[in-house]
């Protein structure tokens, strides 16, 4: 299964840190060219982009349009591919699970990342992979398997109603969702958290730029269909958790427990 890795071009130090990974894990990879809010299309003020639960940030809305453009990527190529953010870090064993997912079938998406926050997912793993039925998260796409279905899935979507990117994947509630158990990616900044040696230092480029307020330049009509709409999801997310008790468990995905050194040469 070959990698498609989101990357900013002035991001010239975690792309060196992606090709070392790559390397030394034998992925086979392609770099996706990350959008900006200056090369966001449609442009930052299109209706499409204000129809989520609050305003969005411009580097949230690039960020959607980056993971859209590696979706478009899998249908393009009409095989599952591993999507990145440039600031992922991948589990020894990653290569192996991810060549046994590509020949299952019944899958959309496989969510390889845990991020010091509890999931829902099935009380029994899958029979012959070491994944769980996804029923409910709620952050991360830095790591995750898509098949052509679940792009489809995800573009189809996409076209209506922007969100961030990791709520655009949890919310499309049509894919058929799993989570590697234990999870096989973090990202740079949960290094410390689960102790694992941090490569390069990162800093957040999203959460750089502060959430404009949803009384900034917006009617009083559009500030009540943005509560109405954050009403709503969280109505549905909660008859999802309801609906699933007897066949799920609100858990803390573990991490892997062996990670490459990705030192990089002199």
């Amino acid at each position: 299964m070959r990698a498609l890795i989101i990357n900013l071009d002035r991001a010239t130090d975690r792309l060196a840190l992606q090709q070392r990974q790559m390397q030394v894990l034998g992925i086979a990879w392609a770099r996706v060219a990350a959008v900006t809010p200056d090369t966001l299309e449609p442009p930052v003020d299109d209706p499409l982009w204000h129809r989520w639960q609050r305003p969005l940030r411009a580097t949230e809305k690039a960020l959607l349009a980056s993971h859209a453009r590696a979706w478009s990527q899998v249908v393009k190529l009409d095989e599952p591919c591993l999507i990145l953010e440039d600031d992922a870090l991948l589990a020894v064993e990653t290569p192996v699970v991810l060549d046994r997912i590509a020949a299952t079938d019944g899958i959309d998406h496989v969510s390889l990342e845990t991020r010091s926050r509890k999931k829902i997912v099935a009380r029994r793993p899958h029979p012959t992979l070491p994944i769980r039925r996804l029923w409910q998260d709620r952050t991360g796409s830095a790591a995750y398997v898509l098949f052509p279905s679940g792009a489809r899935k995800l573009l189809g979507r996409a076209a209506y109603a922007a969100a961030p990117s990791d709520a655009a994947i949890s919310g499309t509630y049509s894919l058929r969702s799993f989570q590697a158990d234990p999870a096989l990616a973090i990202q740079l900044d949960q290094c410390a958290a689960y102790g694992v040696p941090q490569p390069l230092a990162t800093a957040s480029s999203i959460d750089a730029v502060p959430k404009p307020p949803a009384t900034d330049g917006y009617s009083p009509l559009k500030q009540r269909l943005f509560r109405a709409r954050r009403i709503g999801a969280q109505l549905r997310m909660g008859w999802r958790q309801l609906s699933r008790l007897p066949v799920a468990q609100r858990i803390h995905v573990p991490p892997a427990e062996r990670w490459p050194d990705l030192t990089l040469p002199e």
